[in-house]
Order: C-alpha cells, then sequence, then structure tokens
C-alpha cells in the first residue's frame, strides 16, 4: 500500500492536489471504500460525469488518491476496507437550506404533513387531543391545503367543536401561516377589530370576522401562548433532525434562521458525538456577532452567515409580487423589511465579513434586494445569497449573476407550488418562476437544498424535482416551462459543488478529489442513469463524513 500511495504521488501532484503522505505517515492505516461505482462530482472533456473505482482517505479525514490513478496494490491487512456491495457512491449532498431544529421538532410533536382535507384535520386533531387536560396548548405543523376538496385554507371554526377549551395552533407547512382555535383568538386578544401588524396580516372573511388565520408577523401574536422549549428540549430536536438527515444521506446542511441560543447547544452536541451532519449556520438578525466571530469554525459547525427576511410565502400570499395577486388583486403580498433596513443591513455585513441570506420569493421583493446590492457596490467576493429565489421578473434575471449573487434555491417547492402558484402569478408571471436552467445558463451559481420542514427534506426527491420537473406522480402542470429541468449532472452539481462555494468551502467539499473532505452520500441505484421516475424509489446506503461512517443502511 505505501508503494502504490508513492506511486501516485506523480499522478496527483500534477493534478496540483496536496502532496501524499510521506514513508512514515502512510504506515498508518488509510480506509479504502471500493467495489460500487463512485461519481467525483466532476466530468470529463466530453462532458461525461467522471467516475472511479476506489478512494483511499486518510486517518485525517480527507481524501488521498482516487482509483485510479492509484493502483489496488495492497492487503487488506495495511487497510480498513469498506465494502460498497455494489451500490453508487456520490460527494456528500448537502441541503444548502433547512431549519434543522423545526426538522427535529416536527418528528417529535404533531406532524400533519400529508393531510388531505380539513375534514381530515379535523379527525387528527380530535385524535391528538384525547386525553389532554382541558386548556392545555396543542401545536402542530405541516398541513397545506392545495388540493384539499375544500380549496381553502383551515378556520378557527373548523376546529372549535372539536378543540373546546384547548388552545389549538397549528401552521402551515411553509411556516408563513397558522390557523389557531377561537380560545387561542381569545387568548391571544385577538379580536375582529384588531389591527393587521407591520410585515403580517390577520385575515378575516367578508363580514369582517378573524377566521384565525394569521400570516406572518400576525402569527407572533400568539406566540406568547406557546411554551418555549428548554435547552434540552431544543438539543433533542437538533439531535433528532441530525440523526434523521444522516439516515436520509445528506452529509450536511445550511442551517437558516439560527437562534444564537442554539449556537453552544449544536457546538456541546457535536462535541460529544451527537451531531452527525456537517453544518453551516445562517443566525437570525439579532445574532450578528456570532457570524462575525465564526465560532466553533474547524470543527464540523461554521458559523458565519445571517438570514434576513424580505417577504413570505407564496402559498400564504405573502411573497411581494411587482403586480397584484391574479387570484386575490387586493394584495400584492407583504414586505416584512424596508428598503432603508435593507440597505443598513448590507453594510453591517460587509463591514463584519458576514454573508447575507436573504429569503426572497416574489419578484418584487428580489428586485428590491437587486436593486440595493447594485446601489451598495456589493461584488460577487461576498457571495451573499437570495433564498427561494422563486419567483423573478424575466429582466432581472440576467442580474443575478452579473451582480454575483447566489441564488439558494429548493427544487421540491417547485413541483408543490404547480398545484397553486399559476393561479397566484397567472400564466405570464411563470415564466420568471423557478428558473433553475436559465439562471445556470446565464452564470449563476444554485445551491440546492430542500427548506425542510416545509419541505420533506429528501435528496431524492430534491434531485427527482431538478431533473423531472414534474410532480411525484410524474404530473406537469401546463405552463410550467419544462425547459427550466436540469440534467443529472447539473442536478449533482446543486446539491454538492453549490452548496460548497455557497459556504466558502470549495478547496474542502463538492467534489471527490485529493486533499478534500472525505463526506460521501452512498444510494443503492445510479442516479445518473437510471429512468427519471425510479429516482424516488433509490435508497441511501451509507453516509460519511470526515471518512468516518455516520449511518449505514
Amino acid at each position: 500500500m505505501r508503494l502504490a500511495l508513492l506511486s501516485a504521488a506523480a499522478v496527483t501532484l500534477a493534478a496540483c492536489a496536496p502532496a501524499l503522505p510521506t514513508e512514515t505517515e502512510a504506515t498508518e492505516k488509510v480506509t479504502v471504500f471500493t467495489n460500487g461505482t463512485i461519481y467525483t462530482g466532476l466530468t470529463d472533456a466530453d462532458g461525461t460525469a467522471q467516475t472511479v473505482t476506489g478512494v483511499v482517505v486518510g486517518a485525517d479525514g480527507r481524501i488521498l488518491a482516487t482509483i485510479p490513478p492509484m493502483s489496488e496494490d495492497w492487503s487488506e491487512d495495511e487497510i480498513n476496507l469498506v465494502d460498497l456491495g455494489g451500490a453508487f457512491l456520490y460527494p456528500g449532498f448537502t441541503d444548502a437550506h433547512i431549519h434543522l431544529q423545526g426538522v427535529g421538532e416536527r418528528e417529535l410533536t404533531l406532524n400533519l404533513e400529508g393531510t388531505a382535507s380539513v375534514d381530515e384535520l379535523v379527525t387528527r386533531l380530535e385524535a391528538e387531543l384525547e386525553g389532554k387536560p382541558e386548556g392545555s396548548v396543542l401545536v402542530g405543523r405541516g398541513w397545506i391545503e392545495t388540493g384539499w376538496p375544500e380549496g381553502r385554507m383551515p378556520m378557527a371554526s373548523d376546529l372549535d367543536p372539536v378543540s373546546g377549551s384547548h388552545k389549538v395552533i397549528l401552521g402551515r407547512s411553509d411556516g408563513h401561516a397558522l390557523v389557531a382555535n377561537s380560545a387561542v383568538l381569545a387568548a391571544a386578544g385577538i379580536t375582529d377589530q384588531t389591527a393587521d401588524p407591520s410585515g403580517g396580516k390577520i385575515e378575516r372573511d367578508a363580514s369582517g370576522k378573524a377566521t384565525g388565520i394569521l400570516i406572518d408577523a400576525a402569527m407572533g401574536l400568539v406566540q406568547p401562548l406557546i411554551a418555549e422549549p428548554d435547552d434540552a428540549a431544543v438539543s433533542l430536536a437538533l439531535e433528532t433532525g441530525a440523526k434523521l438527515y444522516a439516515s436520509r444521506g445528506w452529509t450536511g446542511g445550511h442551517n437558516m434562521s439560527v437562534s444564537a441560543r442554539e449556537a453552544p447547544l449544536m457546538a456541546a452536541l457535536d462535541g460529544e458525538g451527537r451531531l452527525p451532519l456537517r453544518l453551516y449556520n445562517a443566525f437570525d438578525s439579532s445574532a450578528f456577532a456570532i457570524a462575525e466571530g465564526r465560532l466553533h469554525e474547524t470543527g464540523t459547525i461554521t458559523n458565519r452567515a445571517v438570514k434576513l427576511y424580505m417577504d413570505g410565502a407564496l402559498g400564504s400570499r405573502g411573497a411581494q409580487l411587482i403586480e397584484p395577486y391574479a387570484d386575490r388583486p387586493d394584495t400584492s403580498g407583504l414586505s416584512l423589511l424596508d428598503d432603508e433596513g435593507l440597505a443598513a443591513f448590507m453594510a453591517q455585513a460587509k463591514a463584519a465579513n458576514v454573508q447575507l441570506a436573504i429569503h426572497a420569493i416574489g419578484d418584487l421583493a428580489n428586485r428590491r434586494i437587486l436593486e440595493a446590492y447594485e446601489t451598495g457596490g456589493y461584488d460577487k467576493s461576498l457571495r451573499w445569497r437570495i433564498e427561494h429565489a422563486q419567483v423573478i421578473h424575466p429582466d432581472d434575471l440576467a442580474r443575478v449573476a452579473s451582480g454575483g449573487l447566489i441564488a439558494s434555491m429548493q427544487p421540491s417547492h417547485a413541483i408543490g407550488d404547480l398545484f397553486f402558484a399559476p393561479a397566484r402569478l397567472g400564466m405570464d408571471r411563470l415564466r420568471g418562476a423557478y428558473a433553475w436552467a436559465t439562471l445556470l445558463d446565464l452564470g449563476t451559481v444554485i445551491a440546492g437544498g430542500s427548506d425542510a420542514p416545509v419541505e420533506v427534506g429528501s435528496p431524492t426527491i430534491e434531485f427527482y424535482a431538478a431533473v423531472a420537473r414534474k410532480d411525484l406522480k410524474g404530473f406537469s402542470g401546463e405552463g410550467w416551462h419544462p425547459e427550466e429541468a436540469v440534467s443529472r449532472t447539473r442536478a449533482l452539481a446543486l446539491f454538492t459543488t453549490g452548496p460548497a462555494f455557497a459556504s466558502f468551502r470549495e478547496a474542502d467539499l463538492g467534489t471527490i478529489e485529493p486533499g478534500k473532505l472525505a463526506d460521501f452520500t452512498v444510494f443503492d441505484r445510479d442516479l445518473m442513469t437510471i429512468p427519471e421516475g425510479d429516482i424516488l424509489k433509490a435508497e441511501p446506503v451509507m453516509t460519511v463524513i470526515g471518512g468516518e461512517v455516520v449511518w449505514r443502511r
């Protein structure tokens, strides 16, 4: 093995890789991943995805060599052999937009994903409340009314008959709206006459009565009724989310809207080996100091970014649009940050060397970012990000690339939103919606993610959505611009090299090359060649972080 490593030195050095181990260093056992198809994340001259048959990893968790060019000249007592059993290994998949605590909480609390109607929601609520003390608070999340036979969101009047004196707060899947029962509205002091807070909306029916739906900033009116989790509960949610993600094949996640409180809890979990996920944190705007300090950057956790919100979500009509909503001409969405505040945050971030990750879904919200960015004279070296970048005016698409902004996008949003986006936007505005291929063609770096717990948080669903641009049953609606789907090699880059660049770690992550960290995702099927629909059938086999198998099927 030592001789094989040294014989490969000329090849790897010619490729500008770090120097291979000296003879003394090479006496330590190395780990070899082999007996499978290994995609390096690189392409050959003809654009074909490059494969190798083995990867050699040193004791420091970095890649020493690939096979080929290195030979398989070893005896098994010289190495730690990881047999892939014919599976398919890729550079580690990274979810460039998650809310890790929320992912864990979804697993630990009432999860309303998949609820098919208002009636089913009420039935599930009634069952959940059985046996609970009168007057208790029940919090759940995950409903989305898209496709429901009632054609509307749930209301307090739906929940009241089964909830009695219980206080019920159920969040929409996007996290930008909730429904509360009348007991909650009364306890929070919300009446038909309560004014909408800045950046929020209390939905009302035709008679002016509050329906129980609260959007964006209005959700804060009921926040005092929700018990604040203690440190143990937050730690449990973080650990639960990380372990779930490792079991799905994710090796990393860009963790959004992190509170200052979470930083030491994550560091403690990481130090105890209980956080099997490489994390890149974007803190909420109150935690600039943590992002500036870049605490714990040498471990598997990096603190460097701050998350801002320009607007709400499209489904709840909080996304800020240039023109009114096609199905609600009385509104153009909500502004959650004014232009002066945005300019001030940008100046502060530039001075503090903090990366900004700015939530913008509507075309006006995206345009306001572009205008502030260009007016401030900021450049691509900052690697500031637009989170979601869902609806961009066609005139503005080239401005994203020319300014060097990164588009952090979630393919699954497109296959979920196709059921209501045409109604919200009208056909014309779909030309700039979820425009992955156009943005890439223009030279934009896209970091692919899921926005879990808003979405499931599955790497195969996200990969499928990017290449198919269809829902999970193969359906694509009218005007859904199938030309915006991307190739398999581009889809792989969305979850490997894109997130690596977006987190300033392209020298360490994103491809399988000597010198880089050995983060690998292994599936039982070849995502690069199997039929489109079969991508959803692929199962994770192994998750590797820094050369260590952190999860195995």
